[in-house]
């Protein structure tokens, strides 16, 4: 692992929370909506929500990333990243000005500063397809498509990198089939609880981050599953090849839930990922196995 950044971290819980708490929009503010394209990109899969506006948005097949701002809905590209790269999911830790990129097929996890564009690391996590990523006040977990295990990438106060740690799970969320598996991931309960998006059960998963253990979470069918988003006990599960986003209500104990809308827009164009900036959405269009035409990051209403 290569490391060439390092920032002083801000100091206190608040601080620390923040990996987990983007900046949103003002309260104030009316959702945008529309579509932001990534000009220039030849394709997309991973979106992610910086400090206010921004987004950061990934080019799957370069590795390259995009900044831009919902509220002007502009995008440059802003990483042009060396040959053999590649951007899944990814998330912002905002506390450590952080951005860290699932590599899909690489089996590597990359690692930007989201100042300067420099890579922090350059990560060797496994074969396969690391797909996402999600963080904790500890560090940021990834995903693999192909292999019943999640990796972990620890971050310290100061925001150093840690050794890298594999878990192998155990329970549904272990089933392997051809194709897509594991896929999109994301934190609750303050990290105690992980949740998996499984493609090939068209399920959700929790995980316990200690043991790998891992149970199905009941009443729940999300057929294409791909990116999920958790806030509280909801979660926007993304179903790509649908062109739809489910927004699930959990329950309290994360054994249950159900799907309580499901937002459309005639712009989706197989949506993969998506972030939140309070009451808009923002997922990525990732056009799988159509004709080349422009990507797009679609803005709606999160709360419909």
């Amino acid at each position: 692992m290569r490391r060439t950044v390092r920032r002083p971290a801000a100091a206190g819980l608040v601080a620390l929370l923040s990996l987990l708490l983007p900046t949103a929009l003002p309260a104030s503010a009316a959702p945008p909506s529309g579509e932001i394209v990534l000009d220039g990109a030849t394709s997309a899969e991973g979106i992610a929500a910086g400090e206010g506006n921004t987004f950061y948005a990934g080019e799957l097949t370069t590795g390259d990333i995009f900044r831009g701002d919902i509220r002007s809905r502009t995008a440059t590209r802003f990483i042009d990243a060396p040959a053999g790269r590649a951007a899944a999911g990814m998330k912002v830790d905002t506390c450590h000005d952080l951005l860290f990129v699932a590599g899909a097929d690489t089996g590597k996890a990359f690692v930007y500063n989201t100042d300067t564009g420099a890579q922090v690391a350059d990560v060797d996590l496994a074969k396969g397809f690391i797909n996402d990523v999600t963080l904790t006040s500890e560090g940021a977990w990834f995903t693999n498509s192909a292999a019943a295990e999640l990796y972990f990438l620890p971050v310290g106060g100061d925001g150093e990198l840690g050794t890298v740690k594999t878990l192998k799970l155990s329970g549904p969320a272990a089933d392997l089939t051809p194709g897509f598996n594991l896929n999109g991931i994301a934190s609750a309960r303050d990290g105690d609880v992980l949740i998996v998006a499984h493609t090939a059960d068209s399920a959700l998963y929790t995980v316990d981050p200690g043991t790998g253990e891992s149970a199905a979470i009941e009443g729940i069918s999300v057929p294409f599953v791909d990116g999920i988003l958790v806030q509280g006990d909801n979660v926007w599960a993304v179903q790509n090849q649908l062109n739809q986003i489910a927004r699930i209500d959990l329950s309290d104990d994360l054994r249950s839930g159900g799907i309580r809308h499901t937002l459309k827009s005639d712009a989706f164009n197989v949506p993969t990922t998506v972030a939140l900036f309070e009451d808009t959405l923002a997922a990525v269009n990732a056009q799988f196995n159509q004709p080349p035409s422009p990507f797009e990051v679609v803005l709606l209403p999160a709360w419909k």
